[in-house]
């Protein structure tokens, strides 16, 4: 075979391979209305925090929200610091992360799993990084449960 017909099937193959990635690419950015809610509710919940807006923040937790992080007590022992979803409201309308400067509010939101009306969100905010377990509660996701952890350098 000469150079050119291997050169040619070779650029046939690439272009194939290149059109077949960016349809795959394409399909996987475009979200379902499902998705779509699932980040809204994690913006609800992290802006909410940084604009004070507990309105919003209500919005995003289902009443029942449990808020809990591990952190060493005095002794060194680990310890178990819970919040409900009215302390987290109370929290944000006495002004939240609003002292948080605007060009310092990190919102980095990922979807890590759903299934069903379950789903898996890892948010990385300025000074803490949340793992938020939603669920569609009465067709709305609502934040119910959420693991968090002080950045390092908070510590």
């Amino acid at each position: 075979m000469s150079q050119f017909r291997l050169c040619l099937i070779a650029i046939t193959f690439l272009s194939l391979l290149c059109s077949s990635t960016a349809k795959s690419q394409s399909a996987t950015t475009t979200q379902s209305p499902d998705e779509l809610a699932i980040r809204q509710t994690a913006l609800d919940y992290i802006e909410g925090w940084y604009e004070g807006d507990a309105a919003r923040m209500e919005r995003a937790l289902h009443p029942e929200l449990a808020k809990r992080m591990v952190a060493p007590d005095t002794r060194g022992q680990s310890h178990l610091n819970q919040m409900s979803a009215m302390t987290l409201v109370q929290a944000t309308r006495a002004g939240g992360g609003s002292r948080t400067p605007k060009d310092e509010q990190q919102k980095e939101i990922t979807i890590l799993d759903r299934f069903n009306n379950a789903a898996m969100v890892k948010i990385v905010a300025s000074s803490w990084v949340g793992y938020l377990e939603e669920v569609k509660f009465n067709g709305q996701w609502k934040i119910i449960n959420v693991l968090w952890e002080l950045k390092s350098e908070q510590k």
